[in-house]
């Protein structure tokens, strides 16, 4: 019998990749959705299914990590084997502008999951995406014992999930595992985050439609992938024997410079002629490295990420090249990019 998964986040660029993997896996997936008065399913439209079609495996549900009914009511209709929490408000910029948001969606939104779990009786397996910058200022490399210093709402309120699921793991018996992905990218990034915005303005400036790119620190360092490998991850750990937290990572740094320069180079373009600071783009507490060391993935998963940095980033520039010359919307890059 098929497995049914439920995907919160399933509109954003790891919930769309998720979604394709789970699918072709012979998965029903449910995807959460939040109601809005314009579409946003940009990156799943591909994945559209009529209702009435006889393999109709691609469910999208109404819902919100806010609302504990709600959230109760689709875990005892869907009753999946598999819940894989992605739904976030996951710009840590713009944490710091709606903190309460952030803290009531990133943190509050997986204990209300937790608890509808326990409440149903539901036997299920449960992946919680944290994220490398709960690390914050401690110092690099980072793995899943290295100390937590959030320098941010966002990784706060990441902090604060993290170790609810541990505790209900502990306490209750869940099989709830926490994710640490370190940043991963893929020509579906959201157009505000900086290696998105970074892709997108070479495009556009390589095409005569933009001629500089305004950027915060290019000093910050980062640990990048690719998106499709790390929803791989998130699959095998949900496979395992036993519930672990495991850090997906590809064990480099490399700073938003050096993005920059990679990006400029794919076009043909010199970086230096185009790209200015603008502080209005800095953090009031910055990061300034993040760097995965995934052993603990390696051993007990056999997990390994595929796509390395700069192969990563000129997929990335090559993708939006296509998509600003033939006029397409933001999402609308063709299937090549994704194999």
């Amino acid at each position: 019998m098929a497995k049914t998964a439920l995907i919160t986040g399933i509109t954003g660029q790891d919930g769309s990749y998720l979604a394709e993997l789970l699918l072709a896996k012979g998965y029903t997936v449910y995807g959460l959705i939040r109601r809005s008065s314009t579409f946003n399913t940009d990156r799943i439209n591909h994945l559209y299914q009529d209702p009435h079609d006889k393999d109709y495996r691609l469910r999208l549900v109404y819902g919100d990590l806010t609302d504990s009914a709600n959230l109760l009511r689709v875990l005892s209709e869907c009753r999946p084997a598999e819940i894989y929490n992605l739904g976030a408000q996951s710009h840590v910029k713009v944490s710091f502008e709606v903190p309460e948001y952030t803290a009531d969606v990133d943190a509050l939104g997986v204990t209300r999951l937790l608890e509808c779990i326990r409440a149903t009786g539901l036997q299920t397996r449960l992946y919680q995406a944290g994220s490398s910058e709960m690390y914050g200022s401690t110092p690099a490399p980072q793995n899943e014992e290295s100390l937590f210093a959030p320098r941010s709402p966002y990784a706060a309120a990441k902090v604060y999930a993290h170790h609810m699921v541990r505790n209900y793991r502990e306490a209750y018996g869940l099989f709830a595992v926490g994710g640490i992905l370190f940043n991963h990218e893929s020509p579906r990034r959201g157009m505000t985050f900086v290696t998105r915005k970074i892709s997108r303005a070479v495009a556009s400036i390589r095409h005569g439609k933009q001629d500089k790119l305004f950027l915060g620190n290019l000093d910050a360092k980062r640990d990048w992938g690719f998106a499709p490998d790390y929803v791989e991850g998130m699959w095998q750990m949900l496979q395992a024997d036993a519930p672990d937290d495991y850090v997906l990572a590809t064990n480099e740094s490399h700073s938003v410079r050096e993005f920059v320069q990679h990006a400029f180079e794919t076009a043909g373009l010199d970086w230096e002629k185009h790209v200015e600071m603008d502080e209005r783009y800095l953090r009031p507490t910055e990061v300034d490295e993040l760097q995965g060391d995934y052993s603990r993935a390696r051993k007990q998963l056999g997990w390994e990420p595929k796509v390395r940095f700069a192969e990563l980033v000129k997929t990335m520039v090559e993708a939006d090249l296509d998509a600003v010359r033939n006029g397409r919307r933001e999402f609308e890059v063709t299937e090549r990019h994704f194999k």
